[in-house]
Order: structure tokens, then sequence, then C-alpha cells
């Protein structure tokens, strides 16, 4: 099928389509990682997106659902430069879009694309499927509503509450669009884990008398986690609090401190970040807002900073027992496993 990208600022790129006919806008984003594709697709944290891979194939293992990070792909269409058509096992990943009806592009220069989202910041864009007129999508593009106005918590978050039994201490999650990986966490070191909706009021966590708080990554911007924002603040100093991306700006904002957006975020599985020690860690990454360390608070110490780029990846109180994350450690991707160092270090204990 035809197919055509186009993007705000008046440049569109012309392809090859595959899966749904139609049209799809959204933030045009890049992640560097070779592998993971299902993960990255599946992650809700990319709703509102059109997810541009770098790697030049991706697809060459198929769509591996032991992986899938929820029940389905939460990229509203994704870029590729090229689509791999004979993989290693089925489905292959044109025929699972078909299925599913995903929108997506090959064909297309994706190192240009990336260049130039470097060069501009995040652009928005619209992605057409079954045409090529590059004018239309870049009109549709700009009449794209900008993520930080869309409400995106609420189309991901669970709809009510649900247990995971264990044996071990309690812990009641918010979640903002959580990740498959990071509950199977809690769950493999015994935790009694409840999940409980972005509209959880305290009463309503208080009420299975937890013994910490878990905040989960989600997609858009934190400032519009308004509920979940003013539940945080009426734990903090009660329970230990924990937060993994979205949930590490949570934290920030309960604490009256600031969050921004990225000229382009971090995306990907090779991000390194280096710890108050010194010590450097490569981590899986997936945000385009970031706390600005300047506004936390005195009592907080910035745990992780970003090696490339200065931002924070992550703080603690130790006195208020927050410690919060902006990268993913469940991924345990790099030479050190942070998994281990942040569920059974970190979370271990600290409850």
């Amino acid at each position: 099928m035809k197919a055509v990208l186009g993007l705000e600022n008046g440049h569109y790129y012309i392809g090859d389509g595959f899966g749904a006919e139609g049209q799809v806008c959204g933030e045009v984003v890049f992640s560097t990682q070779m592998l993971g594709y299902m993960e990255a697709l599946t992650d809700p944290s990319y709703h509102g997106q059109l997810l541009t891979f770098t790697f030049p194939q991706i697809g060459n293992y198929g769509v591996d659902f032991n992986n899938f990070q929820s029940s389905q792909v939460f990229a509203r269409g994704f870029i590729v430069h090229e689509l791999c058509e004979k993989p290693a096992h089925d489905p292959t990943l044109r025929s699972y879009c078909e299925t599913n009806g995903i929108m997506g592009i090959s064909g297309i220069d994706t190192r240009r694309l990336t260049v130039q989202s470097r060069q501009s910041g995040t652009l928005q864009g619209c992605l057409m499927i079954g045409t090529d007129d590059g004018e239309a999508a870049v009109t549709q593009a700009r009449k794209a509503p900008p993520l930080s106005d869309l409400d995106l918590i609420g189309e991901v978050s669970c709809s009510e509450m649900y247990h995971i039994p264990g044996s071990g201490k309690k812990i009641a999650v918010i979640d903002l669009g959580i990740q498959k990986s990071m509950c199977e966490n809690l769950v493999r070191r015994g935790y009694d884990v409840y999940v409980f909706p972005h509209t959880a009021t305290p009463n309503d966590i208080g009420a299975v008398h937890p013994d910490a708080l878990f905040i989960s990554n989600g997609p858009g911007d934190p400032m519009q986690a308004t509920q979940a924002i003013k539940t945080v603040k009426e734990f903090i100093g009660e329970i230990p609090i924990f937060g993994v991306c979205m949930g590490n700006q949570i934290c920030g904002l309960a604490l009256d401190g600031r969050t921004e957006k990225m000229k382009f975020g971090h995306r990907g599985v090779n991000q390194p970040v280096r710890y108050q020690n010194g010590v450097i860690v490569i981590t899986s990454q997936n945000h385009g807002y970031v706390v600005d360390k300047e506004s936390l608070p005195e009592g907080c110490v910035v745990s992780y900073v970003n090696c490339n780029d200065g931002t924070l990846e992550g703080f603690e109180d130790p006195y208020l027992k927050i410690f919060s994350i902006q990268f993913h450690p469940e991924a345990s991707d790099g030479p050190h496993d942070m998994q281990k160092q942040f569920y059974d270090g970190v979370i271990g204990r600290t409850i």
C-alpha cells in the first residue's frame, strides 16, 4: 500500500504501508533499541505516539507474545526502515498488524527522521496508509493536539482494583499504564500486590493497609495524573513510596517539584546513567518529561543522572522514605542487573 508520514514542520516521508489502512496522528518519537520491538509497541507509555525504530531492520524474530507488556499494541502507529518479511518465527510483524488493525510504514529514511527529531525536537505527525499525499498528511499533523493536552492515562489504567496474592509485605500499586514486567517483579519476590486505578483516592488505598506504595509508568504529561499526585501527597511520610518512570515524575510533583518536557526524550535500551557513587549502568528508558532537579525540596538527594545530558534519572529522600527512578530496572539490560538493585535492594531493604 501507498503510505506517507507528514510532520508539522512541513516535511513528509513517502514509503510502503502495512497493517491497517487509514490515518492516525500522534507525537513522533524514536527508540534506539535493536531488540524488544514488541515490548516497546505494547508498552502503554507509548500511547498517543508514533514510534520510530532507529535500528535498520525490525521484525526479524516475528511476534513474541510471551514478552508483551500489555494485552495490545498501544503505540498509535510505527515507523521502520525495513520490515523483515521472513522472520525466524511466526506470525510475522506484518501479518500481526494486518490482523489487529495496526498502522505501520516502512521504506523511509529513519536515520534522517531521527536526526530531524533531535534537531527540531519532538514533532506532531500524521501517518496515512493507502495514500501518498504528503501535503494532506502535513495538514493533519498540524491539526493534531499536543501530547500535553491529552488525558491518556485513563485509557491505559485498570478500571478497578485487583489483587495478586502473596505471602510477603503488602504493596499498593497506582496503575498509570503499568507494564506487565513490573507486576511480575513484585509478585516474584512474594509481595502481596494490590493494583489500583489512577483514580484511586487515599481512602481507597488506605483500606487495604499497605506497607508501601508503588507508582508505575504511564503515557503523556505527568501533570495530567492529578488524582495520583494528590494521593501520593497524602502518603508522604506515612509509608515508603517507590516510583518508576512516570512514577518518578509523580513523586517529584507530589513534593511540589516541577516537571519539564524534554526536547526529544530518552527512549531505548542503551541509556547510560551515573549513580551518585560514580558507578555507571546501562538502562532501558521511555520518557519525554523529566523532573527539574533544582525544584526538589531540601532533603531530596539526586541519586541518578543521565550521562548524556545530565538530566535527573532518580532521587530519594531517606527521611520520608521516597525512592524513585526514571528508568526501567525490570528490563535488566547492561552489565549490572538493576532489577536486583531496585526490587531486591531498594524496595527489599526499605520495607
